[in-house]
């Protein structure tokens, strides 16, 4: 009696377990910056938004989207899909963004753009990407 009592509570558990998903996503944890990126701020101010925006437009929306949503045009068959930039941004530093863009990310669609865009274009689009809301 006892045995069925233990695997009826089994079953149990088991079943509310499987109910229980959806409602409550995991944080994704966000890597370390590497210690070569660490710290660093962007050095450039408000003037550098006008450039961003066009770096941006150029080479990030057909992924990220117009206002950086991650809904561009090209998001809908990568896996996993670009990241909201708009709900990224106010959580990492500018550290992290400039590593994020300069290096990429492997296992994602995320290139590296070091060597396609100078460092000064990263931070001027880094400079845009802090505005985004």
């Amino acid at each position: 009696m006892q045995n069925k009592y233990f695997v009826l509570m089994v079953l149990t558990i088991l079943l509310l377990a499987g109910c229980g998903g959806g409602t409550t996503a995991t944080p994704e944890v966000l890597e370390t910056v590497p210690a070569e990126f660490a710290g660093q701020t962007n050095p450039y101010g408000a003037e550098a938004i006008p450039q961003g925006a066009e770096i941006f437009q150029t080479y990030c929306a057909s992924c990220h989207g117009e206002a950086g949503h991650g809904d561009g045009p090209a998001s809908g068959s990568l896996v996993p899909p670009p990241k909201d930039l708009v709900e990224l941004h106010p959580l990492v530093g500018d550290d992290y963004l400039f590593w994020r863009i300069s290096g990429g990310k492997s296992g994602t669609a995320m290139v590296a753009w070091k060597g396609i865009l100078t460092d000064k274009q990263i931070w001027q689009t880094v400079s845009f990407i802090r505005t985004l809301k």
